[in-house]
């Protein structure tokens, strides 16, 4: 009979862990506000990736499959 208290209890003692973790982070941990931009500065454009065709090279390996498979 006490072997199936282990498996009942065990999503209320993960519960239990989860919101003890997460009053901890909200009590104990310091905060740190996130920095504010200045109204001076500039917003960052995103830097833009090179545009890299990746697809010959994945229709070149479809193409070798295709031939493979005709033979």
């Amino acid at each position: 009979m006490y072997v199936l208290i282990v498996p009942a209890a065990l999503p209320f003692v993960l519960l239990a862990t989860v919101m003890g973790l997460s009053w901890w982070e909200d009590h104990i941990l310091p905060t740190t506000p996130p920095p504010t931009p200045t109204p001076t500065e500039p917003a960052e454009a995103p830097a833009e990736a090179p545009l890299a065709p990746a697809a010959p090279a994945l229709l070149a390996e479809l193409a070798r499959v295709d031939t493979a498979l005709k033979r």
